[in-house]
């Protein structure tokens, strides 16, 4: 993705007016979507390994199965989703539950007991906002999708 005209410039009786705003909207929004990423990435990490752990055996692909998703294209802010692929028919039931299984919930306590370190992530890349060199340094135009995998 390549960067907005960095100024726009207005010369009216010798005085120049420089306006930096298109720069500055694309920056925040990509590092929006560069935290979101490495949040979704940390989110499916923590998931599989509570999957597993929490099953003695090996039950399934589920935790193969785990995706994350940063939506920004026809939205003004960018959002995260982090799910289970519709490969992993029985994921659905063991997380959410049904009339037959009891509902685990691994997904949704692997976010609610890591937000503190969700947290930490998104200010590492919101604190960046103070320096633009350094913003810049951080924005990369990797996979805003993904399974988590490093």
């Amino acid at each position: 993705m390549s960067l907005p005209p960095s100024v726009t410039k207005i010369k009216k009786d010798g005085l120049e007016f420089v306006s930096n705003v298109d720069r500055c909207s694309y920056t925040m929004k990509e590092l929006c979507r560069a935290a979101l990423r490495d949040v979704g990435k940390f989110v499916c990490k923590r998931f599989r390994q509570s999957y597993y752990s929490h099953f003695k055996r090996k039950k399934g692909n589920v935790g193969r199965f785990t995706q994350y998703w940063v939506k920004h294209k026809y939205e003004d802010y960018p959002s995260l989703q982090v799910g289970v692929k519709p490969n992993a028919f029985y994921g659905g039931f063991q997380e959410l539950g049904s009339s037959k299984t009891e509902k685990l919930g691994l997904l949704s306590s692997a976010v609610q007991d890591n937000i503190a370190e969700i947290v930490k992530i998104e200010s590492q890349y919101l604190s960046a906002l103070e320096d633009e060199a350094e913003a810049l340094s951080i924005i990369s135009d990797d996979d805003y999708e993904g399974n988590g995998e490093e």
